[in-house]
């Protein structure tokens, strides 16, 4: 699998006073992506912060195109893009299910680390998917 899709549907909740989604809901729907991406490869998150092995996001990116309103239903497009020793980075392509419009596109870059935030190599479960998935 090198992409992974999930659909959200724009809760009431999730938009402004304009009536449009709150930009910050795509970083909430790019997590969601992921964890979701994570399971479809057989990796449970909730596992590795049992062993004490996090996941914390380092930065950032987000592009918006169009505006998204109250119930439309979005797909979450995601897949890893780069792969390093301690590191990993996502891409996600948000698109509007009823005009396949991309409306938002954006990255985020992770490091996985031991429960101190100190800087670990990828566990071997993960790497050895995701690198298939890479393929």
């Amino acid at each position: 699998m090198d992409k992974f899709s999930y659909d959200v549907r724009v809760r009431y909740a999730e938009t402004d006073r304009m009536g449009v989604s709150y930009y910050a809901n795509y970083l909430v729907w790019f997590e969601v992506a992921r964890t979701e991406y994570f399971r479809a490869l057989g990796v449970n998150y909730t596992e590795f912060e049992k062993r004490g092995i996090f996941l914390p996001v380092l930065s950032v990116q987000c592009s918006y195109f169009a505006p998204t309103t109250y119930d439309d239903l979005l797909t979450i497009t995601t897949c890893v893009n780069s792969l390093k020793r301690t590191s990993l980075s996502f891409q996600y392509r948000v698109t509007r299910k009823a005009d396949g419009v991309v409306v938002v596109e954006g990255s985020t870059v992770h490091a996985f680390t031991d429960s101190s935030f100190k800087p670990i190599r990828i566990p071997d479960e993960v790497l050895n998917v995701v690198k298939v998935a890479l393929l």
